[in-house]
């Protein structure tokens, strides 16, 4: 079996943080799937179908790349797809108590199951989906922060 990764997020919308995680991992696992997960929690701006069409166009070139989405438990789609691992990206100290608490409840789901964490390059360590879309609500220069993709449907959203 290959080692084959999930990462998971909301990426409403992917950013160049994101991707730059999803490019390290997919470096280091054989295939990796970008999940976007429904989170009950968040009222997001792109579809679920929007959010896929932009991750398959900005990562097009990433031939070990796939894009899915799911509801439910991580483990549960990792497990489907055969996944050995979970990928979390980390921007600061600040993420760390969160996503540690996200993968110890995984590892009681499925402990065959390990996650790793990828710290983001420095140059994006204070960059998220929320504050490109205030950016660009705004209209805020964001090209530095998101695919050109990304950039147009952002200003199509506002506009």
């Amino acid at each position: 079996m290959g080692s084959i990764a999930v990462c998971p997020g909301s990426f409403d919308p992917i950013t160049y943080g994101h991707l730059d995680i999803i490019k390290r991992a997919a470096k280091v696992f054989d295939q990796v799937f970008v999940v976007i997960l429904n989170n009950s929690a968040k009222n997001p701006l792109f579809t679920v179908e929007e959010r896929t069409e932009l991750i398959e166009e900005v990562t097009k070139s990433i031939p070990n790349v796939s894009v899915d989405t799911f509801q439910g438990l991580l483990v549960d789609y990792a497990r489907s797809v055969n996944a050995n691992a979970i990928i979390r990206g980390l921007r600061a100290v600040s993420d760390f108590e969160y996503e540690m608490q996200i993968t110890s409840m995984n590892r009681v789901l499925n402990e065959e199951i390990e996650t790793f964490f990828i710290m983001t390059n420095n140059q994006y360590s204070f960059l998220s989906s929320s504050i490109v879309k205030e950016a660009a609500k705004y209209k805020g220069s964001i090209s530095e922060l998101v695919p050109p993709q990304v950039e147009k449907a952002l200003r199509d959203k506002y506009n």
